[in-house]
């Protein structure tokens, strides 16, 4: 079985920048696509970004500012946040899942197998 923790969150000024760390243990990191997705409260939790062997997909609100990135010698996955504004406040969660997925299927929190505990993100001035 996989384990995710994120670390990272922490409160920004609008225009400012943060990255996630989602560190993994339990499995074969390199087999695994992986994930960010992110809930406001009240809202449904949301497709952020994936990234598989192949490439990366990105949700239309964050394209161009963020950035997922993974290092499989540290069983790691990062999401680089930058021109962070009030909207992209939210709890941020890893997420892994298989490396069969394809590309219409990654936006979906049911594609996923594994999952965080979550990183508070605040946008505030």
């Amino acid at each position: 079985q996989v384990q995710l923790v994120e670390s990272g969150g922490g409160l920004v000024r609008p225009g400012g920048s943060l990255r996630l760390t989602c560190a993994a243990t339990g499995g074969t990191f390199s087999t695994y696509t992986v994930a960010w997705f992110r809930q406001a409260p009240g809202k449904e939790r949301e497709f952020v970004a994936a990234k598989k062997w192949s490439g990366s997909n990105y949700a239309d609100t964050v394209k161009g500012r963020f950035t997922i990135s993974r290092d499989n010698d540290k069983n790691t996955v990062y999401l680089q946040m930058n021109s962070l504004n009030p909207e992209d406040t939210a709890v941020y969660y890893c997420a892994a899942g298989s490396n069969r997925l394809i590309t219409s299927s990654l936006r979906y929190v049911s594609s996923y197998d594994y999952w965080g505990q979550g990183t508070q993100v605040t946008v505030s001035s």
